[in-house]
Formats: structure tokens, sequence, C-alpha cells
């Protein structure tokens, strides 16, 4: 059964005027309901029918109680991808040649099945990563938004066909874009609606087929959004799901010869060996986004309890799991101690437990590894400097079962290396400087550049921040988030330096386009 939802207030990862008792209930019909379904097998599709395959499967458990088993997943093997590929392609022709006007009329229609079953969509979320009901809400709702903003930049450009100017009077001079075929797209387990829907939904709209691999820790999201383009209309072949490892599937589809582009989110690591490899004929689209070290530059001038609330809210929501989080603080040493101390406060503060039940912010991490990259972290920073607040595994009745690790911030030495690695945990470093132009400079240190923000009441440091800081999303003095809260149309997500590939981003105004290649078209009058 799928639960569909009521008229309902939206849901971002910042909202604030939602009626939160009819939103709780809507929460706990679905979590029930999706509960219920727990422990089932699901197969792969291909070509729109359902494929088994005698590897061993994928046994999707949650990371609030690794007991629970939510489903069976099948394994993709290098076979399925060829098949799938051939499918895509093979589909991919015809939608091509579909009006553009009708693609994207098959997409909002997608994007209005994911508002009907957000709840639905939610609760698998909640259960399969680990994210509080508020996360996991505006994950659905962000996935829906990225689709119909995809679609209106079709729209808006007239399906990407622009008459030229003349160098003769006998000539007709057009421009066209025109999509690659197939896209490989590889999803991450953070964000595992939003970011799918996000870059499957542009390579579509866009006239691609799409070949999909969900994070091995989130097959069951990665399923449901399957079936939301097909209930949706979509024709069969031209979404392919594939759940799988990335060791095996992940590197046979990208590598496969007729696949035309790839579309990545997920490691540095990953991305850029794919980046490396990818192209040896000729170059092919790829389109990474590889996550992120991501600062906040605390001020003298700075409001410190806006500082402290929106530092905390993005370095432990989703228990720092996400390429925007703030994972490091560079505070003048002025105000280093009352900021620390409203900071400690808050995080303290935080209501940790089961992510699916109402009002807990704080869950656990996503698998074993990240448990182990947190105790490496937390044993580096006894060594160099000191822990502030948690450090420890929590312990328990209602943690004993789950990957839940303590928020935990450490005053370090700028030179620790904890300032400059990607960890994707609830770890968060704090540096003292003595101004603006240290603060920058450490900023820039890292081979990452995705987002940064500042909390400063002076217009000039606002203006050195934007023009100096390397980051391609910036914010300033952001209470609800110091570095985190993109939205489609708003805050397009591009990263610099090691944190993208292209410099234009999702949720952004050139997304669509580089899913497609152009085309000069010069007819003669004869």
């Amino acid at each position: 059964m799928t639960v569909t939802a009521p008229l309902q207030s939206k849901i971002t990862y910042t909202s604030a005027n939602v009626d939160w008792d009819l939103f709780h209930r809507q929460f706990d019909e679905a979590l029930a309901d999706v509960r219920a379904r727990a422990g089932r097998e699901y197969p792969l599709y291909i070509g729109g029918k359902a494929v088994t395959s005698s590897v061993k499967p994928i046994i999707d458990t949650s990371p609030i109680d690794t007991r629970v088993v939510l489903g069976k997943f099948a394994t993709a093997t290098a076979e399925h991808v060829a098949r799938a590929v051939e499918a895509a392609k093979a589909a991919q022709v015809a939608w091509a040649h579909t009006d553009w006007h009708q693609r994207i009329a098959i997409l909002h229609r997608a994007a209005a099945l994911i508002r009907e079953r957000k709840f639905e969509l939610a609760a698998i979320m909640s259960l399969e990563v680990g994210k509080s009901r508020l996360e996991s809400m505006g994950d659905a709702e962000e996935s829906a938004d990225l689709i119909d903003y995809y679609c209106g930049q079709v729209e808006n450009a007239d399906g990407f066909v622009h008459e030229m100017a003349k160098v003769t009077p006998v000539e007709h001079n057009t421009d066209v874009l025109r999509p690659y075929g197939v896209f490989a797209c590889i999803a991450p387990f953070n964000f595992p609606l939003a970011l799918s829907t996000g870059m499957s939904s542009a390579a579509l709209v866009a006239g691609n087929a799409v070949v999909y691999k969900p994070a091995e820790d989130t097959p069951w999201t990665g399923l449901a959004l399957y079936e939301v383009y097909r209930d949706g209309g979509l024709p069969a072949g031209l979404f392919n799901y594939l759940s799988g490892h990335g060791a095996e599937a992940g590197e046979a589809l990208w590598r496969h010869p007729q696949v035309a582009g790839v579309v990545f989110t997920g490691s540095k690591e990953v991305g850029m060996h794919i980046y490396h490899d990818l192209s040896s004929r000729w170059i092919k689209p790829c389109l990474l986004e590889l996550g992120g070290k991501n600062a906040a530059i605390v001020m003298d001038t700075a409001d410190l309890d806006a500082a402290a609330e929106g530092v905390t809210r993005s370095a432990f929501g989703l228990q720092n799991q996400k390429c925007s989080a703030t994972s490091r603080v560079y505070v003048h040493q002025q105000v280093a101690k009352p900021f620390l101390a409203k900071l400690l406060e808050h995080t303290k503060a935080l209501k940790i437990g089961d992510p699916t039940a109402r009002d807990v912010f704080f869950g656990p991490v996503i698998n074993g590894d990240a448990v182990k990259k947190f105790e490496r972290a937390v044993k580096q920073a006894r060594t160099e400097g000191e822990i502030l607040v948690g450090g420890s595994r929590l312990t328990g009745e209602q943690f004993d079962h789950g990957n839940y690790v303590a928020p935990t911030i450490a005053k370090l030495p700028l030179n620790s290396s904890l300032f400059r690695e990607e960890l994707f945990v609830p770890f968060l470093a704090i540096g003292e400087v003595a101004g603006l132009d240290q603060a920058i400079a450490e900023t820039n240190k890292t081979d990452y550049g995705l987002t940064a923000g500042i909390f400063s009441q002076r217009d000039a440091d606002i203006a050195r921040f934007f023009d100096e800081v390397e980051a391609g999303v910036c914010y300033v003095n952001k209470r609800t988030g110091a570095t985190t809260g993109a939205w489609p149309g708003a805050q397009p997500f591009t990263g610099w330096k090691g944190s993208g590939s292209s410099g234009k981003g999702g949720c952004g105004p050139y997304y669509v386009a580089q899913f497609m290649r152009e085309q000069s078209r010069t007819v003669i009058d004869t």
C-alpha cells in the first residue's frame, strides 16, 4: 500500500510555519505502514521488468537498530549492468525524439507523486539512513522541487532551441542542445532521494536515459524512486534500477563503453578515480559532486547566539553526514571563550535517540565503518588537542544495537589534519584565529571548496569573505544552518576545487544544459 499525503505545508530543512501535530500524525501513520513491509525481497528493474540475481542479496539493515532487516535487495552484476545499458540505449532513441513538452509533463507527474507519497518516502529514509523526521521530509520535498525546477529550465529555454544570426541572406541558422544518450547515475546514502532525483531527472528531462545505482546502504529509497518514475508514466527502459556494490556494479556501469556520461555524488577519492579513467576514445561528460570540509568563521562582531545555533545545526544535523555540513570553525580569539560556551550549551541540549521518533534531532551514523572513522578521529584529537564534549560511543538500551556516537567538539591546533580531512561523522574541529586574514587563509587550505559561512556585523568582512573564500556556496549570518540548507532555485549547489567537476551545480540555473551537447544547424535557401 502506498501512503498518500493530504494537503500539508511544505517542509524544508529549516521549516517553521508548519502544523506539527498534523505532520507527526501523518508521519506516524506512514511509519507504521513502512515498518509492516520490512524484510521483503526486491528485484532489479531493467527495461521495465523485474530481474533476479543469483548473487547473495544486499541485506538492508537500519542504522537505528542493526538487527532490523528492512529488505533483501538483488545484487547487480556486470552482466546486469550490460543488460541495463542496452535497454537504456534502446529506449533513449524514442525519448530523445519525444517533444520536450511531453517529457516535462511526465516528469511533472513524477514530482506530483513524490508529494503525494512524501510521508511514505520520508519514513523509509528515516529508517534506512537514520534521518530525523524533519531531515527526511525535507529530502522528499526537495526531490519534487528539483524535478519541477529542472523542467522549468527546459521550458524557459524553449527546449534549448535558439534561432541564430545570419551571415548571408540565404541561410537559416539554429542552435540546438541535444541529449548525449545513456547516463550512469551513481548516488550516495545521505540524501538518497533528493540527490538521486536531482541527478536523474536532469538527465531525463534533457532527453537522456539513465542506469541508476543507489548507495549500498539505501537500496529501498532508490527502489521507491524507480516506482515514482514508473507510476508517473516514464516509458520502460529510461530509468533502470540496479541495487549493487560499487566495486562491481558501480565500476562496470561507468566503465561501460555505451555509457555516454556519468553523474556521480560521493567521495572525492571515488570521483577522481572515475574522472581520470572515464574518457579514453573521447571526452565524456563527468558531473561530480565530491563532498566538502566546510568552515564557519566567527568574527569578533558576530551575534554569538546566532553563530552558536547556526554552527550546531549545520555540524550535527544528520550527524554531520552532509556534503555541506560544518566540520570546522575558525573563531576570533577575542570571542572564542563566550562562543564556545554557547556552542557547548546548544550541543548538550540536542535530543539524541531514534530519529523516527518525534522531536529527535540527532540519530545514528550510517554504518560500522563510520563508527570506526569517528573513533579514529577522536583518538587523534585527544593526542593533538582537547575534546570539549562527546568523544565516545553512546550506550544504553536505545543505543546498544545501533550506530550511535556522541556529537563531538574538539579544540585543536590549526596544523591538525582533522581540519582538512573530510570525515562525514559528527566531529567538529575548533580553531582560534587572530583575525579575518588568518580565518580565510585557513578556510582555503583544504582541497575542498563546497560551502562556507561567516558570522560578522562588518560589511567589509562580508565583502572580503565573498571575494576571497574558495567555496561555491556561501552563507552570511545564517542562524538556521551556518553552511547548510541549499534549495532548488535558491542556492545553486556548486563545488569548487576538489568538491566538484564542472563549476556549475545542482539546484542552479545551468544544471540541465550540462546533460546536453550543442549542435549548430545551417540550412541554405534553394
